[in-house]
């Protein structure tokens, strides 16, 4: 896929203020699906329903010409899309949030999430959020979608996220993401104790019932999701795994590891009623019974940088809570033996 390549497009007296153009192709593999879905894809930082604005407001073109959110894309056609760049933050307003950054350039920073710290303002969330706190170290990425956020973590979930500084940094990584160049590596504390790694290969969609939650969708529903997990200590009744993301579904992993029966410990959506293994130690039931967020941690990041093309790792070992959580049960293992 070529490029993304940003370009201003807007007469100064444009009353709805600077335009960017940014500019895709579609994906060989994607022939005969939705324009509209097809979009959503190479521009996660959008919602479906503002690109669907876009596309009826002919804000987004396929192979230049305006065409209906349904039509049928042939692959291989450049994509257009104009947007508004400057209104993508909201009402966000920047704030001295402390920041753990891993890594900074001109084009992007990596910075170590914490757990609780939720990522964009919402209903609910208006203040307090990595959006405010990026605003406050630069002020530039107001200009940027989402405050350069191009992925994002559970508001309970640690790690690692990259942040564009640039709109060449921006549309870089949105197509790195996109062709699944990005190597996301994750740590999780789940239940049971597994034998070996394996794949999990299972479309994710909205819950039936629960709008909330996600889902592993039934035949032919669902996006596409892929997460390769192995073991990387087991324990007596646990397993601390390394989990690969290959597709970027909302809570993916979470929701992956649930499907096949090793919930990860403390999510309060996937992890169904509390369980404590039997005899455990009294310091080990402790912890269990206060870890009260998923074990989940963004723990390695790698990508091309949007500018040299050299490859950017950044790794952040597991939180305190975590790390405490993974002593407890090589202790309450080490203790079952004697």
């Amino acid at each position: 896929m070529p490029p993304l390549r940003p370009q201003d497009t807007a007469p100064a007296d444009d009353a709805d203020g600077e335009r960017e153009l940014l500019e895709a192709a579609i994906p060989l593999e994607s022939a005969g699906r939705r324009f509209d879905q097809v979009l959503a894809e190479l521009f996660p930082d959008f919602s479906r329903s503002r690109l669907t604005e876009w596309i009826k407001a002919g804000d987004a073109l396929l192979d230049g010409r305006l065409v209906k959110p349904k039509e049928a894309v042939r692959g291989g056609e450049p994509v257009t899309l104009s947007v508004r760049i400057q209104v993508e933050t909201g009402e966000a307003l920047p704030e001295d949030i402390p920041l753990e950054i891993l890594f900074e350039d001109e084009d992007v920073l990596v910075v170590n999430k914490p757990a609780g710290l939720v990522v964009h303002p919402g209903a609910g969330n208006p203040r307090g959020t990595l959006v405010n706190a990026l605003l406050h170290h630069d002020a530039r990425l107001a200009g940027l979608p989402r405050a350069g956020i191009v992925h994002r973590l559970d508001k309970d979930t640690s790690g690692l996220m990259a942040i564009a500084r640039s709109l060449r940094a921006h549309t870089s990584l949105v197509e790195q993401l996109s062709g699944r160049e990005v190597h996301r590596q994750y740590l999780a504390v789940v239940q049971g104790t597994m034998v070996a790694g394996s794949t999990v290969n299972a479309p994710i969609g909205r819950h039936p019932t629960d709008r909330v939650r996600m889902a592993v969708a039934k035949e032919g529903g669902g996006r596409d999701a892929i997460t390769h997990y192995r073991v990387r200590e087991k324990f007596r009744a646990h397993t601390l795994v390394e989990c690969r993301l290959e597709t970027g579904r909302t809570h993916q992993i979470r929701v992956h590891m649930a499907h096949i029966r090793h919930q990860i410990v403390g999510d309060p959506l996937y992890g169904g009623s509390f369980r404590q293994p039997k005899a455990a130690t009294e310091a080990l039931a402790a912890t269990l019974q206060g870890f009260r967020r998923q074990a989940l941690h963004a723990e390695k990041l790698s990508f091309r940088h949007p500018a040299t093309g050299d490859t950017v790792t950044t790794e952040a070992a597991m939180p305190e809570d975590m790390q405490r959580l993974v002593r407890d049960l090589r202790d309450d293992t080490a203790a079952a033996k004697k």
